[in-house]
């Protein structure tokens, strides 16, 4: 039976962009699994009610459901051993790490850039809950806290030892992308798809490896519909 995702989707149905659910397609993409996914926005909670979860990605196999992105990567690897992407022991502890940099470093630096941009993304039944809950989150308006010339600098600053790896590396886990790649493109590609805001300077090393990002696996992420094509 084939893997279904559940995926977050914006004003159209095709645009997708959760860092998460991108984490996960990359991931199904490395393995060469076969996969579909189901449109899901923020406040369908009852489509997820099977998984006792309330946010996406969920990933169906067979009878199995797995949620939270990187537990469904660990569920992968386990569950499809070829290709491993996070290791055990002292490459897993790393992986980890980079995990937590990302969601607790990159992705705010990434946030005050594409605000409102986001906001514009969303469905428009789905806009007011957003507010609210980041407002609530960020304790401002979204208006205020989005500062994309700020976010940039902020950006630039956290990337710089991802930048000093990808100047001798054509990826961060060597020469061909794995965990950590996709968890840092991820939230680059959440950012990619609902913006057109140039989040890293042409050239950079960084946006070199976006590049390179968008192409591998037949290029399953070149492939999506941005806020450019709407």
């Amino acid at each position: 039976m084939a893997l279904k995702l559940y995926d977050l989707c914006g004003r159209d149905e095709r645009l997708r962009f959760s860092p998460y659910c991108w984490r996960v397609r990359m991931a199904l993409a490395h393995k060469g699994l076969e996969f579909t996914t189901v449109a899901w926005r923020f406040l369908d909670k009852k489509a997820l009610e099977f998984a006792d979860y309330d946010k996406v990605p969920v990933l169906c196999d067979g009878d199995q459901v797995v949620t939270d992105s990187f537990e469904i990567m660990r569920y992968l690897d386990k569950a499809y051993p070829d290709a491993p992407m996070l290791g055990e022991g002292a490459s897993y502890q790393r992986v980890l790490l980079f995990k937590y940099f990302v969601e607790r470093s990159v992705t705010p630096a990434l946030f005050r850039i594409i605000a409102m941009d986001l906001l514009a993304a969303i469905h428009p039944n789905d806009r007011d809950y957003f507010r609210k809950a980041r407002e609530a989150r960020f304790g401002c308006t979204l208006e205020e806290f989005h500062q994309p010339e700020q976010g940039k600098q902020q950006l630039k600053q956290v990337l710089a030892p991802v930048r000093d790896l990808l100047r001798d590396s054509a990826f961060l886990d060597g020469d061909a992308p794995a965990g950590s790649d996709y968890l840092l493109f991820g939230s680059m590609m959440w950012a990619h798809v609902v913006s057109t805001q140039t989040l890293v300077e042409a050239g950079d090393p960084v946006d070199e490896w976006f590049k390179r990002m968008l192409s591998v696996h037949g290029g399953e992420a070149s492939k999506a519909l941005t806020v450019r094509d709407l």
